[in-house]
């Protein structure tokens, strides 16, 4: 794996400061390169974007209607192969109400198909776009304008939603943890048929946080077990792909945003159990993240 230098994220857009889902993308591009085609439901990055000619990408960019980011990413893959262009990875780049809620139709159809195109989700769960309404992948407790109260479901288990289709590839990813992220965008690059890669974006602005707090943030999902590492591929084994020396609280991932401060103790310990209780199903031990971490194995990385 090298280090790429072109940028195809021009500088000076318009982009919240802290916005992880902006940093997604820059890293997902060094990584695609200049042969791709981005397709675009509506959603923060729609504004980020810019429209046609003045927009903030260096590579071809679509933007299409809310529901349809995969229907139309089919579409861009069928009219490549008709003209003999094969080599141009076509990916689909939504939020969470584009994925988890308003395409998730056109999601289950494009991944049955198994249609050649990498699905992104920049989950920064909820509809930040429109005023920070509430999607089906906020998570419990959480504030937004529609749940002042604080939201009172688990999130949508979306990687097992499309793992059930049995795709090519389903992983998560964050921005923080370097070598994961690299590694399994360089793995659906090289892949065919239907991919989805599942990426955590801190919104300072609906997460109630700092715009400096964007990457601890994230990173504490991650370090909490709120957000686990993982991936699988047609096969449908899932597997972790980082183990955390030490599963943090999840206070401490909770505690730095203000959209959970109204979170009660009964909600708190249920949240805690939820995640311990997956990660062990997961197959991760304290003892196992610790052993990884002190002899420096990567094995799970390949």
């Amino acid at each position: 794996m090298g280090i790429v230098l072109d940028e195809y994220v021009s500088g000076g857009n318009v982009g919240c400061p802290g916005c992880g889902a902006v940093l997604g993308m820059r890293h997902v591009l060094k990584i695609m390169g200049k042969r791709t085609i981005v397709v675009m439901p509506a959603c923060c990055w729609g504004i980020i974007a810019g429209p046609f000619p003045s927009t903030s990408l260096r590579v071809p960019l679509l933007h299409v209607p809310f529901e349809t980011g995969a229907a139309c990413a089919g579409g861009v893959r069928q009219a490549l192969i008709s003209q003999g262009k094969e080599d141009i990875t076509v990916i689909v780049w939504a939020g969470d109400g584009g994925t988890f809620d308003i395409g998730l139709q056109a999601l289950s159809c494009a991944a049955e198909r198994d249609e050649d195109i990498i699905f992104v989700c920049y989950d920064n769960e909820a509809y930040m776009n429109t005023g920070i309404q509430r999607s089906s992948a906020t998570p419990e407790a959480a504030w937004t304008t529609t749940t002042p109260e604080g939201e009172g479901r688990f999130k949508k288990d979306i990687f097992e939603i499309v793992r059930a289709h049995r795709p090519s590839y389903v992983a998560s990813a964050v921005v923080t943890h370097a070598t994961d992220f690299q590694m399994k965008f360089e793995k659906a690059k090289d892949k065919k048929g239907f991919r989805f890669i599942h990426l955590l974006s801190a919104c300072p602005a609906g997460w109630r946080i700092s715009s400096d707090d964007s990457i601890e943030v994230v990173r504490l999902a991650v370090e909490s077990g709120s957000f686990p590492l993982m991936e699988t591929d047609e096969e449908g084994e899932v597997r972790l792909t980082y183990y955390p020396e030490k599963l943090i609280p999840v206070t401490e991932y909770l505690g730095l945003q203000g959209r959970f401060k109204q979170i009660s103790g009964t909600q708190l310990s249920g949240i805690q159990e939820f995640v311990e209780k997956r990660m062990r199903k997961l197959g991760y031990t304290e003892e196992e993240g610790m052993r990884r971490n002190r002899v420096g194995d990567e094995r799970a990385f390949k």
